[in-house]
């Protein structure tokens, strides 16, 4: 009765009660352009690791988490103003974002610039956490170089001969760059190199120099190609028959939808960031689960990316009690996180997340839509050596 007393004195005398605070997270990605489909994937992922991490109350430290989107649309630029709109207009917390690795290198500096945390997923390029970096910058999502230890320990035999082929610009070549180094400690060695624009359709020109380059000489040969997005050029160039030349096609793993190409290559290697039945964990099996429910699909490439930052964020946020900055930094430098591949931990050196790779074999399966990623080997964080690439 006292209690109810007070709050009618308070509503008379037109004092506000103190409001129980929201804990803002922006999530700015490129919800339209070339990309779309990898951004709502990461968006599906991370409002279910929010979900999974809380216990599906939404709430953290007693506080309700509220998810603002944002819509870089693939645009440095835009991707730029709305990471300050979020954090100065909006006052987010943190941020999550974006897709492409050329919108990400645009936002690092806002980060800075509004002292908050952005958590990078899942771009790609080395840049993020190498050369760009700043201190608030945490990625869950793989790197350049992760991805090119993995796929060099599948295709670095003796006798390999490879011409790499890649998008020109900070995806690919980070990409390419990395995988030459990793590639650097295997038996393998690197004869060329190949780069395309973004929006190339016509591989003619570009299949024949490879082709030129690696014809002639001994041993197994791969291409090895790191693309993202549309106009895929792997059936265009299978279409041109490398295997006349003893040539074949290699590449890391990718969305369901891009490894419906796969199946015109059965016994494919390379190395994935994730396939829905290749990691055997609880976060995972929920994942699974409730995508299938849900969507009525298996969970994706970017949907498990999307997860692990939304269940990295709700551990932070645990963990340093607080949505102060430098209690965030203090809390995740070093700090293990649960996610659909497993265990991620976050590097005190550049804040990149430590996670295993799977080194897999296409296999094809008539009753699928997609060549099947089996797994080889998972490659574990202890032997993925991860170059630390920023100037802390």
């Amino acid at each position: 009765m006292k209690l109810h007393l007070a709050v009618a004195m308070t509503a008379l005398m037109g004092w506000a009660l103190p409001a129980v605070a929201d804990i803002k997270i922006a999530h700015v990605y490129d919800k339209t352009g070339a990309l779309e489909a990898y951004a709502k994937q990461s968006h599906d992922g991370l409002m279910l690791g929010l979900e999974y991490a809380t216990g599906g109350t939404m709430e953290v430290n007693g506080e309700k988490i509220v998810v603002i989107e944002k819509d870089s649309q693939l645009k440095p630029d835009v991707g730029r103003a709305m990471l300050a709109e979020a954090f100065g207009d909006d006052e987010a917390d943190l941020a999550i974002g974006p897709v492409g690795s050329g919108v990400a290198l645009a936002m690092l500096p806002v980060a800075a610039e509004f002292e908050k945390i952005l958590i990078v997923e899942p771009a790609v390029a080395d840049s993020v956490t190498g050369s760009a970096w700043n201190r608030y910058i945490f990625r869950t999502g793989r790197n350049s170089s992760q991805d090119a230890i993995s796929n060099a320990v599948a295709l670095g035999r003796d006798g390999v001969k490879v011409v790499t082929f890649a998008q020109d610009y900070a995806f690919g070549r980070d990409g390419i760059a990395a995988f030459k180094e990793a590639l650097a400690d295997t038996p393998a060695k690197l004869v060329a190199e190949e780069y395309a624009p973004t929006d190339t359709t016509d591989f003619t020109a570009f299949g024949e120099r490879m082709f030129n380059a690696l014809k002639d000489l001994d041993g197994e040969k791969r291409i090895f190609i790191i693309w993202a997005g549309a106009n895929n050029p792997m059936s265009k160039l299978q279409a041109m028959n490398p295997g006349r030349y003893g040539i074949e096609l290699a590449t890391g793993g990718n969305i369901l939808e891009a490894l419906k190409a796969y199946k015109e290559f059965p016994g494919m290697e390379g190395a994935a960031y994730y396939y829905y039945e290749i990691p055997k964990n609880p976060v995972n099996d929920w994942l699974v689960k409730e995508h299938m429910a849900r969507f009525g699909t298996p969970p994706d490439f970017f949907t498990a990316g999307g997860m692990a930052a939304g269940m990295a964020a709700v551990e932070a946020l645990k963990k340093a009690g607080s949505t102060d900055t430098e209690k965030l930094i203090a809390a995740m430098e070093g700090m293990e996180f649960d996610s659909p591949k497993g265990k991620m931990i976050f590097r005190a050196e550049d804040h990149q997340a430590l996670q295993a790779m799977y080194h897999f074999k296409i296999k094809v399966d008539p009753n699928v839509a997609w060549g099947i990623p089996e797994l080889v080997r998972e490659i574990p964080i202890e032997e993925m050596n991860v170059p630390i690439r920023n100037k802390r």
